[in-house]
């Protein structure tokens, strides 16, 4: 699975973790000071943010797409000289790219964070008539915000687009392998629908997993710094009272307690979808043979075979049921929630409007981040069905004993893998 498309995958991705956490701490601990001997130099602590679209065209920004470039360059130069793979250029630059198209998105989120404040206090004065103001200046202000919704939103079109090329490169490559090996795997239960659907499901489902989990990563970061500041008007929580750094308390106690409960909810589902997996299998194999032979498919056979499916589908309706009532219950109460941690100091009017923004917003921004297993757990549990179906693949050629599922049907069968 990870074999056909990285150089040495357990190694590479290693690496690739490694190399990545020196770039950030290097960036943070003194990187980004080292554009000022190339003339980019970072702004000034307690210098204002850039409000617009122009922020990405500033120094500090310039400084990181070059540092960016030589991060990426010195990466794939090694795993070039070191281990040459026929699929690195997709595998490390375009990846690359992905992830750089990911960060420009945060950064585009955190710049809309910025325009919130001086935007809506300044709407905030209009409505209380303490400001003077024009239309040309209100639709300045507005347009600023088109623009970054603009830049933003074709950002992720060109993302998804080559997202798309990416998954197919990495589908080809799997299909390639597994088809060089086919007289050693053609035996194995599906193995056609393994080949056809399940390597395409896999490439999918790993990079929506992989990128929203970057996304989280570097919105986190992002956001995080945002949140600390913003905190400065909040004097106290709910219930509990005054507490130190209080919207990172109550953002990681609120996901803690959303990730478990989905979780344990949705424990009993990877299994359920595994078997839904093979029932489904069976009953296509048999009509596919059906088509050819007279004696196939026959109503008892069929019959037989389609009430497994029903049977499974049942326990599945029924297991998520209860998954289901957890999770929306959560995830309708986390809509409401940073309201409710803000209300002693708006009661208090400690907050202006656009102070309330861009709190909400970057609240909201955190929390989404820290429930990434909580977002991404429906996901997650088919990933590990579709892992379970290609692993007897990879288990046939390294050797190693076949998925216990897998032994299962082959006992049930009467039948044995062919020799290496």
């Amino acid at each position: 699975m990870f074999v056909s498309f990285f150089p040495k995958p357990k190694l590479f991705f290693l690496s690739a973790a490694g190399w990545s956490l020196l770039l950030i701490l290097l960036w943070f601990f003194g990187g980004a000071e080292f554009g000022a001997l190339i003339g980019l130099p970072q702004d000034p602590p307690g210098t204002p943010p850039i409000i617009g679209i122009t922020v990405f065209l500033s120094k500090p920004f310039l400084w990181f797409y070059i540092y960016f470039v030589l991060g990426v360059a010195t990466f794939y130069g090694f795993w070039r000289w070191y281990a040459p793979h026929p699929w690195q250029n997709w595998s490390i630059l375009v990846s690359a790219l992905i992830l750089f198209l990911i960060y420009f998105n945060v950064q585009v989120s955190v710049a809309v964070n910025n325009w919130y404040g001086p935007f809506f206090d300044y709407v905030q004065g209009l409505m209380a008539g303490t400001t003077e103001s024009t239309a040309g200046e209100f639709y300045r202000g507005a347009a600023s915000f088109a623009w970054l919704a603009l830049v933003g939103m074709n950002v992720s079109v060109v993302n998804a687009f080559i997202v798309s090329h990416w998954i197919f490169r990495w589908r080809t490559a799997m299909n390639d392998y597994f088809m060089a090996y086919w007289p050693r795997l053609r035996h194995i239960e599906g193995a056609s629908q393994r080949v056809q659907e399940d390597t395409m499901r896999f490439s999918q489902i790993m990079e929506d997993l992989g990128s929203s989990f970057v996304q989280a990563i570097m919105t986190l970061i992002a956001f995080l710094p945002v949140m600390i500041q913003l905190q400065q008007h909040i004097t106290e929580l709910p219930i509990i009272g005054a507490v130190p750094q209080p919207l990172v308390i109550a953002a990681l106690a609120w996901c803690l307690f959303g990730t478990l409960s989905v979780m344990l909810a949705g424990i009993k589902l990877p299994g359920l979808q595994f078997r839904n997996q093979r029932v489904e299998a069976a009953y296509r194999k048999e009509l596919v043979y059906g088509e050819d032979h007279d004696d196939r498919a026959q109503p008892e056979t069929t019959a037989e075979l389609f009430d497994k499916v029903r049977e499974n589908y049942f326990r599945l309706y029924f297991h998520y049921i209860y998954f289901n009532v957890v999770r929306y219950t959560y995830l309708q109460a986390d809509n409401i929630f940073s309201f409710i941690i803000l209300g002693p100091s708006l009661v208090a009017h400690k907050i202006t409007f656009g102070a309330l923004n861009q709190i909400s917003n970057a609240f909201g921004r955190v929390t989404n981040s820290l429930q990434f297993l909580l977002n991404s757990w429906s996901t997650i549990v088919e990933l590990q069905s579709v892992h379970k179906r290609l692993r007897a693949f990879e288990a046939t050629l390294e050797g190693a004993p076949l998925p216990e599922i897998d032994r299962r049907y082959l006992e049930q069968k009467g039948k044995t893998l062919p020799a290496g």
